[in-house]
């Protein structure tokens, strides 16, 4: 064979070593696809004499799927061989340990590295700042140790960054990149060590999240040609492996962290954001009102937080909404109704709150239905109040002393004692007549001593 091939096994059952007679194919092998079998031990090493290469596979391949197998051993350093032409390295959900080697040399053609799903550990190798055609970067799912890899940031390609259930920590630093993550659309790093603030300038550059792509007939997917890009994430609550990434699809999960602070306003600019996941974390402070401007947002995780505050009336416009937890903070008053708020069922609000109304069966008083204002003077009209006293207190009050005083002279003559009480009136009486008398007689002298 002397024109470039296509060997795709993938989807089988087939099991054993990876033979190394596939080294035959090395001038002509395009595609390498043994995904979803039973392989095991390490990637064989073959000569290929063809190109003088020690190692399989070889200069020519430009996707090798080799995932979800039983492969183990060390991810091998041959692999940096052929990396001018290989654009495609899956070697996800295997048994691979070691740390991520060094291979990725200045000019590779790599779009995209899965290593999601394996042993692997140590540090992200810096050589993957060469990778400038880097679209999607996933190493989900292994127990790398390290600090948050910002120098990726630099990568004007990236759209795609997973770094999910690892051993990353620390705060996440930014460099004094102007534009960093120009084109990243999906970024997971739940389920991480991460400390500190929410990276406020990341989420202020994230263009990609910004914009809302309306036309129907421009959507599309990730990949080219043959192969098609894939990715595991938490979508809605449930663990879904997208076999094909739609071009339009956003998310944003920092969920199971340590990261601390108030929610920046800033992210009601992403108005093209579809999934948004801060739970399970420290968060504190008010759910911004600016969350409202996510007009394409249909899930929305805030869950096990220290949030406070009541719940804004502005998320109820968000009608993509299909998903919303704000459950285990210390929210307050009464939940907003109207349009998908109407279809969220308990589970959306139980724990430590102090949340009121519908869909919970604590129902919404007067003090609970508005947070009373502070405790300061104000006008209104002509008159002055204190804050939070209205007529409604006024009317309380004059109808339970109403009451009062009916009740009192009930009992008074109930017990025999109305001449006492009469005593009383009439002595009041007296005063008031005796006054009346004395101002007139006052009066009269002033006018008799001016004429």
């Amino acid at each position: 064979m002397s024109s470039p091939i296509i060997l795709d096994l993938s989807h089988n059952s087939l099991n054993g070593v990876i033979p190394e007679c596939l080294g035959n194919f090395s001038n002509v092998l395009r595609v390498l696809d043994l995904g979803m079998n039973n392989f095991r031990g390490n990637i064989p090493v073959t000569i290929a004499k063809q190109n003088k290469l020690k190692h399989f596979p070889v200069s020519s391949l430009e996707v090798l799927n080799l995932s979800h197998n039983n492969l183990s051993g060390v991810i091998p350093d041959c692999l940096g061989n052929f990396s001018n032409a290989l654009m495609v390295l899956n070697l996800g959900m295997n048994n691979f340990h070691g740390k991520i080697p060094t291979i990725f040399a200045e000019g590779n053609q790599l779009r995209n590295i899965d290593l999601n799903g394996n042993q692997l550990e140590g540090p992200v190798p810096r050589s993957l700042v060469n990778c400038t055609h880097l679209e999607i970067l996933d190493l989900g799912n292994n127990i790398i140790d390290d600090t948050f890899p910002y120098w990726l940031e630099s990568l004007p390609e990236l759209q795609v960054l997973i770094l999910q259930s690892n051993r990353f920590h620390g705060p996440i630093n930014t460099s004094r990149i102007k534009v960093p993550f120009p084109k990243l659309r999906i970024i997971d790093l739940s389920h991480n060590e991460f400390t500190g603030l929410l990276p406020v300038t990341y989420f202020r550059n994230f263009k990609a999240m910004r914009h809302v792509d309306k036309n129907k007939t421009a959507l599309k997917y990730m990949g080219e040609n043959y192969y098609q890009d894939s990715v595991k994430l938490v979508i809605k609550g449930l663990n879904v492996e997208l076999s094909n990434i739609l071009s339009i699809f956003t998310t944003i999960d920092f969920s199971d962290n340590k990261f601390k602070g108030e929610i920046p306003n800033v992210i009601g600019r992403l108005q093209a954001l579809r999934l948004l996941n801060f739970s399970h974390n420290s968060l504190t402070g008010d759910i911004p009102l600016s969350l409202g401007n996510l007009s394409m947002l249909e899930s929305l995780d805030l869950s096990s937080n220290q949030l406070t505050g009541d719940i804004p009336e502005q998320l109820t416009t968000l009608t993509f909404l299909a998903v919303l937890n704000l459950s285990m903070n210390h929210l307050v008053g009464p939940i907003p109704r109207g349009y998908q708020f109407d279809t969220f069922q308990n589970d959306s609000y139980v724990g430590k709150v102090g949340l009121c109304g519908l869909p919970l069966s604590k129902e919404c008083g007067d003090t609970e239905a508005k947070h009373q204002p502070p405790l300061v003077f104000q006008e209104e009209g002509d008159t002055i109040f204190l804050g939070g006293f209205t007529w409604k207190a006024v009317a309380m009050g004059y109808g339970c002393g109403m009451v009062l005083g009916l009740v009192m002279g009930y009992v008074m003559f109930l017990i025999g004692r109305p001449k006492w009480f009469a005593r009383i009136v009439k002595g009041e009486q007296h005063r008031n007549v005796k006054s009346i008398k004395q101002i007139g007689y006052q009066g009269g002298m002033r006018r008799n001593q001016q004429t």
